[in-house]
């Protein structure tokens, strides 16, 4: 591991007193790419992202309005950062054992740990590592449906993540929220992720019903792990995605579903994935990354 040159909101790398934080932060670059495929520009995701954070880390103990206090409410920062996890373009077993030993690591100091992607194949180890600990609930914020087997052979890809989340022995259900548009489903996924019992909530039934429609499917008092797609956000708010597609979630829905599962349920791990730098827009959409991070982390760091 090496530190960022510029970690999120100015956190530490540790605690000063010595102390396990509520949350770790780590990043990774790259996953499981597709044959031929360059995935150098999401690997510059995290960096921007972290970068945007800046504007922010004087203020730390300034009234946040998403949040109705300070981050950290009366309290010391309780969340750190850790830098990079070593992955390199094309090493894909590599990655995916660095990117699943360093969520087990997190999980056993205990914390909850948070990756910034990264393509979305960095989900499938990320899930993964939490086999070492009980059983979870995946609520995945994304546009796409995400079930695909393999394509060209690469069944780690990122077009698989919850196909593969289907089949770790740890996950105990599926909700799958702001599903619009079209991509790598067929048929046939659909009929597969229905039949594994995954719930679907589209846009469309987040725009008429609020976040209400996908928070009253997750058990009370569940363990949730929540992988948000970039691309779940609409492109007015989040245009440094590869698939744009119009009709998404706002981004007061996503912040609104944090807060839902922060308090119906136990936040156990998060990723964020997707953001497609070159695709960007005045920095538009590593802000709105970066303020959806805080909005996680004050969640976090607010469970008793």
């Amino acid at each position: 591991m090496t530190s960022a040159p510029l970690p999120f909101l100015g956190l530490p790398q540790r605690l000063p007193d010595g102390t396990t934080p509520r949350a770790v932060i780590v990043s990774a670059g790259h996953g499981s790419p597709y044959p031929a495929q360059d995935s150098s520009s999401h690997a510059m995701a995290a960096q921007m992202i972290r970068a945007a954070s800046q504007a922010d880390a004087p203020l730390l103990t300034h009234w946040d309005f998403d949040l109705d206090g300070p981050l950290f409410g009366d309290g010391p920062p309780s969340c750190v950062d850790q830098g990079e996890i070593a992955t390199v373009a094309g090493a894909s077993a590599a990655n995916r054992a660095a990117i699943s030993g360093k969520t087990r690591e997190i999980l056993d100091l205990p914390a909850v740990p948070i990756l910034i992607g990264g393509d979305d194949s960095v989900v499938i180890p990320f899930l993964e590592g939490f086999d070492c600990a009980e059983p979870v609930w995946i609520v995945q914020i994304d546009a796409h449906l995400d079930w695909r087997d393999e394509i060209k052979g690469e069944r780690y890809g990122y077009s698989s993540p919850m196909r593969r989340a289907s089949e770790m022995a740890h996950v105990t259900g599926m909700v799958q929220i702001g599903l619009r548009g079209v991509g790598s489903a067929r048929h046939a996924e659909l009929v597969d992720a229905r039949h594994y019992g995954s719930r679907l909530v589209t846009a469309r039934d987040i725009h008429a019903e609020g976040v209400e429609a996908a928070l009253r499917l997750i058990p009370a008092g569940a363990r949730v792990v929540v992988t948000l797609d970039c691309d779940a956000l609409d492109p007015a708010v989040m245009p440094g995605v590869a698939g744009r597609s119009p009709g998404g979630l706002s981004y007061q829905h996503v912040i609104d579903l944090i807060a839902g599962l922060g308090q119906r349920c136990r936040i156990a791990g998060f990723d964020l994935v997707e953001f497609y730098p070159k695709a960007d827009v005045d920095g538009v959409s590593a802000l709105t990354a970066s303020r959806i991070l805080v909005n996680l982390i004050a969640a976090v760091c607010r469970q008793a």
